[in-house]
């Protein structure tokens, strides 16, 4: 029975007990085990409307399996006596009202009126059992969705590393049997050389404790890292736009962005290494090499070293050469002769008494 059906015509145990008894999309929530699953159980609770508890507890059931599969502001929660009937009809109208139900019987009208008859019982609870199904579809669909996604970038990470060591093309789409070829390619590899590629720095196994631990880390690290990259890459802007405010490089701005632009949108903020960087690093990775030292000088030397900066203008700022600033306030200072009193006409600071002072 559709939404749109009209009268609630051929509601029956059949039709309404089947929505609810759908597999779980997902292992969400727990398929209803109460007493409402016989029909005449169903029927008698349908005349009793909201005076039969089993009632009350199939309607929570399905609002709360409905409310843990989408988005919900509203909710039916469980009722303690008949004092709480109308506070509980008031919560599935604007549960109802949010979920758009098409049954005016049960969002207009007076509240109290709307589950009186057994047909209005019925619809509500096809209602909401036809609702949750779709919902439980809906979540099993995003489910497959996301592991036949997550498969495929497996597929896509396991066959860049068939190319790499020159295996065939597969057309199956299955990995175990991919990985196995990966494995059997690299020992044949492996036993035509002398030890060039080292031992693993990993030299014990990790259990699934440890892995999730460990990417844990990895996340707060590529995070910080990502932050530090924004800024380094922020102040790069800077330095470049700094270098279009002379005469000189204005007229050249179209070159400086053709050549700057392609070269600055290939920086990435964000961090690559994964945890699979962490099982294949070599002993020779936890070696310490100074920067300066002549082995790593070979590969960082350029032209740019053996350029002396000539003599730049002084532009100061040593402490010791800075003069204090002047003070905020003038100091204080001895009245002069001819001055004081009782606040004569010689002095227009003089007061009553004379203080012997005077401010400037």
């Amino acid at each position: 029975m559709s939404r749109g059906q009209k009268g609630g015509r051929g509601l029956c145990w059949s039709c309404i007990s089947s929505r609810w008894l759908v597999p779980d999309g997902g292992g969400v929530g727990n398929r209803y085990m109460g007493p409402l699953l016989e029909e005449e159980a169903l029927n008698k609770a349908a005349e009793n409307g909201l005076s039969s508890p089993e009632f009350f507890e199939l309607c929570v059931w399905l609002g709360s399996q409905i409310k843990s599969l989408c988005n919900m502001e509203e909710s039916i929660t469980s009722t303690d006596g008949d004092k709480d009937i109308e506070s509980f009809q008031l919560e599935i109208s604007g549960f109802l009202r949010e979920m758009a139900c098409p049954y005016s019987s049960l969002v207009s009208g007076d509240i109290k009126d709307r589950l009186r008859e057994k047909e209005d019982c019925l619809k509500l609870l096809l209602f909401l059992s036809t609702e949750l199904q779709a919902l439980k579809i809906l979540h099993s669909r995003e489910i497959k969705g996301s592991h036949l996604e997550k498969h495929n970038e497996i597929h896509q990470e396991v066959q860049a590393i068939c190319d790499a060591l020159g295996l065939p093309n597969s057309s199956s789409s299955d990995i175990p049997p991919l990985l196995t070829n990966v494995e059997q390619k690299i020992k044949d590899i492996l036993s035509k050389v002398q030890n060039r590629v080292g031992k693993s720095l990993l030299t014990k196994p990790l259990n699934s404790d440890q892995v999730e631990r460990l990417e844990k880390i990895n996340d707060a690290l590529r995070s910080e890292y990502e932050c530090r990259r924004r800024m380094l890459m922020k102040r790069l802007d800077v330095t470049v736009q700094s270098f279009g405010w002379s005469d000189r490089a204005k007229v050249k701005t179209d070159d400086i962005a053709r050549i700057y632009q392609p070269k600055r949108y290939a920086l990435s903020p964000k961090s690559t290494i994964t945890l699979a960087h962490l099982l294949a690093a070599r002993e020779d990775l936890s070696k310490i090499v100074r920067t300066s030292s002549g082995s790593t000088r070979e590969n960082t030397v350029c032209a740019i070293n053996k350029v002396l900066m000539g003599r730049v203008p002084d532009r100061g700022g040593r402490p010791t050469e800075i003069e204090p600033p002047p003070p905020e306030m003038p100091p204080w200072q001895k009245r002069q002769e001819g001055y004081g009193g009782r606040g004569g006409y010689g002095d227009p600071y003089g007061g009553r008494g004379g203080g012997g002072y005077r401010r400037y």
